[in-house]
């Protein structure tokens, strides 16, 4: 599919791939791997042609459409499913040309409409945003209410739904909760077409790629398998370089020893000098540099509190008075939990950890805390809050005024921030080293309870288990929100679920989890005519009509019943007549304009009686459900 031959890349004055050369699988699902920094996205860049290569190293089939998810959308006042629709440029084009079309054009268009199931567009889109987070009403706001986060969705959303014969995708979890990265998995996993994802999440890699490629040392190495998969290799094929190289080495200078030792004489000339050549032939074996992560510092509590550190009873918190945001939180913290902390996006998982770090107050109820308590509290917000200007020497001055500079400049190496870059602008630091210089000192002061909420957003693999190893080590609570699976996994020992205005304890595993979103996202999809003509339906005239309030008594269930009934039974009748029309259109002779025309006609007929008896349908069950 892809193909990339002995390709060099210099700029910014620095050297991002020399001579590097990669052929992609069609089809495949590649897990593009590597250190931050290392040029990635430049590499993305070139594959796109937004940087220019240097000939014609990367190729790919002339007719090959290539999807990326480079910038969230544009605030327009178009709704989110017609934004995501119109990304079917095909689709798109086709339905605005049926508009002013001739008679004899339609039946052609008609054809391809039906070629590519073009009725069935709605629904596909709308699996898609209820995967992503988005509500049935939320596909019909416009996208100028939606936040960037929201709108990089509406990117994500819009790439999956067009189906590229070639997605590129740069971290797409970052701007995703655990429930929308679990619900991607899955969609990658059944698409139909070549992917290559930039990610530092394990548990995607694993669970979508079929191959990993790793860029290191300015070069592109194709692997088979998953994450876990491409480690074992790549650790077997180290250590088979290792003991070759021992081998060269140990060849090199007994073939040294014998040149130093008979060089001189003439009696062995020949063989010194044959010696020679095949020592100035023999190709130095290179291991690959160690790659150094610097660990993470967080300290332990050096003095415990006695339990509970947290106990909540009948508690409420909110931001305005009688609006609470969390209702009736029962729930009590040791100092040995580590919490993962689960919902959707706007379910309250925020808002309990700012009660938790004391940045809000309850409203009613009771919140019992050790007052000696410390807690540090990471979010992701704080990276993009901070000040471009300030510097990292700056920052520790701060939070250490009693320190030595020296002192200051040894915590920041420990940080993993060395000398040159201690006086760098925060705005020049990668958001990985951002990451890890708030995460450090959040925790500088060895609180009892670690508030992450994204931790990893910045971090590459190796950070990421590196910060891993230095949770296993602290000894305080910990309350975890992250999309990142195997880190929830693998520091979580109980799960918290923020749902319908409470925070309760989930009964089950990140399994059990995973099938739960993933259900729950299968039940909120709805048929393309019930999300694309919901406000018609609202205004339409039901049928069975909600009993009004001055009434005593409406419709008995069994007259309800029969009125669902009649309603599926013309769905059913109009659905095969759709089904006939289009037959009738696909054959019918483009030179006969006025069958053509009628034909035309009556399928726009059955397909609006058909919305209507849809409609008829959603409100004979709503009143029935009341009823029931």
């Amino acid at each position: 599919m892809l193909q990339i031959k002995n390709l060099t890349y210099n700029a910014w004055g620095r050297e991002f791939l020399d001579d590097a050369s990669v052929s992609l699988p069609p089809g495949s699902k590649v897990g593009l791997v590597g250190r931050n920094g290392i040029g990635k996205s430049t590499l993305f860049k070139l594959i796109l042609g937004e940087l220019a290569a240097n000939g014609d190293e990367i190729s790919l089939p002339k007719t090959a459409r290539i999807g990326s998810v480079d910038q969230e959308h544009p605030a327009t006042p178009v709704s989110v499913l017609d934004t995501i629709l119109e990304a079917d440029v095909e689709r798109h084009d086709l339905l605005t040309r049926l508009e002013t079309a001739e008679p004899e054009e339609m039946g052609e268009i008609w054809g391809r409409l039906i070629e590519i199931d073009a009725d069935s567009a709605p629904s596909r889109a709308s699996e898609i945003l209820v995967g992503l987070g988005f509500s049935q009403d939320d596909m019909l706001r416009p996208m100028a209410e939606f936040s960037g986060g929201w709108r990089m969705r509406v990117a994500l959303a819009a790439a999956l739904f067009a189906e590229p014969d070639m997605l590129l995708l740069d971290e797409p979890t970052n701007y995703l909760d655990l429930e929308g990265a679990l619900w991607l998995e899955q969609r990658l996993k059944r698409y139909p077409h070549t992917a290559l994802i930039i990610s530092h999440d394990r548990e995607l890699l694993n669970g979508v790629c079929t191959h990993i490629l790793q860029l290191s040392n300015r070069k592109l190495d194709l692997y088979t398998g998953n994450y876990d998969t491409f480690e074992k290799t790549r650790a077997e094929k180290l250590r088979l370089m290792e003991a070759n190289k021992s081998k060269q080495d140990a060849e090199r200078a007994h073939l040294q020893k014998f040149i130093d030792r008979f060089k001189a004489k003439a009696s062995k000339a020949t063989q010194a000098q044959s010696r020679v050549k095949r020592l100035e032939k023999m190709q130095r074996i290179e291991l690959p540099p160690e790659e150094r992560v610097a660990p993470f510092t967080l300290p332990s509590p050096e003095r415990p509190l006695p339990p509970p550190l947290i106990r909540l009873e009948k508690a409420n918190v909110g931001y305005e008075p009688g609006k609470p945001i969390l209702k009736n939180l029962n729930l009590r913290m040791d100092l040995d939990d580590r919490i993962g902390l689960l919902g959707v996006n706007g379910a309250g998982k925020s808002t309990f950890a700012k009660l938790i770090a004391k940045a809000l107050t309850i409203e009613t109820g009771e919140f019992h805390r050790d007052g000696k308590m410390r807690v540090g509290w990471f979010h992701q917000h704080q990276i993009e809050a901070m000040d471009p200007t300030d510097t990292p020497l700056e920052i520790i001055r701060r939070a250490m005024p009693d320190a030595s500079e020296s002192s200051r400049r040894s915590r920041l190496a420990q940080f993993g921030l060395p000398f040159e870059k201690q006086e760098t602008t925060v705005g020049s630091l990668s958001g990985g080293e951002r990451a890890r210089l708030l995460l450090n000192l959040v925790a500088m002061d060895a609180p009892h309870i670690l508030i992450l909420d994204e931790p990893t957003n910045h971090l590459d693999i190796d950070s990421r288990r590196a910060l891993l190893d230095a949770l296993n080590e602290y000894t305080g609570a910990v309350i975890l929100i992250t999309h990142d699976r195997s880190l929830m996994e693998l520091v979580a020992d109980r799960l918290w679920l923020a749902a319908d205005g409470s925070v309760k304890p989930f009964d089950g595993d990140m399994d059990d989890y995973q099938k739960f979103v993933l259900d729950r996202a299968k039940q909120a999809g709805m048929k393309p005519s019930q999300v694309k003509h919901e406000d018609a339906a609202v205004e339409a005239p039901a049928p069975v009509a909600a009993p009004k309030a001055e009434k005593k008594k409406g419709p008995s269930p069994s007259t309800l019943r029969h009125a669902v009934k009649k309603a599926e039974d013309r769905m059913a009748q109009l659905t095969a007549d759709l089904a006939r029309l289009d037959d009738d259109l696909a054959n019918a002779a483009v030179s006969d304009p006025k069958k053509l025309e009628g034909l035309t006609r009556a399928r726009a007929k059955a397909q609006a009686d058909l919305d209507q008896a849809e409609a008829d349908w959603i409100a004979a069950e709503e009143a029935l459900a009341e009823v029931a």
